[in-house]
């Protein structure tokens, strides 16, 4: 592991205190944690960004033309009526 030195204005710091504090644990530990979620759910979202837009299968008309806006519509409002 890696120490670095941070900038925090006195809010974000007395939180965090009061946070590890609840926690049981370091300010560091906590700050470092913190990291590591962020950078997991990043890296998950991309990669489901990524498969979504490499999945074009949702996108295929089988050589039909789509539907207009107003026929996507009117087939909308007929199962209400």
């Amino acid at each position: 592991m890696k120490n670095v030195t941070i900038t925090v204005d006195h809010a974000a710091l007395e939180w965090v205190r009061i946070e590890a504090a609840k926690r049981n644990t370091s300010v560091s530990r906590l700050v470092g944690e913190m990291l590591a979620d962020k950078m997991r759910h990043d890296d998950a979202y991309q990669r489901a960004m990524h498969e979504w837009i490499a999945d074009t299968s949702s996108f295929q008309s089988s050589g039909q033309p789509y539907p207009s806006r107003e026929e996507t519509y009117a087939e909308r409002l007929d199962r209400f009526r």
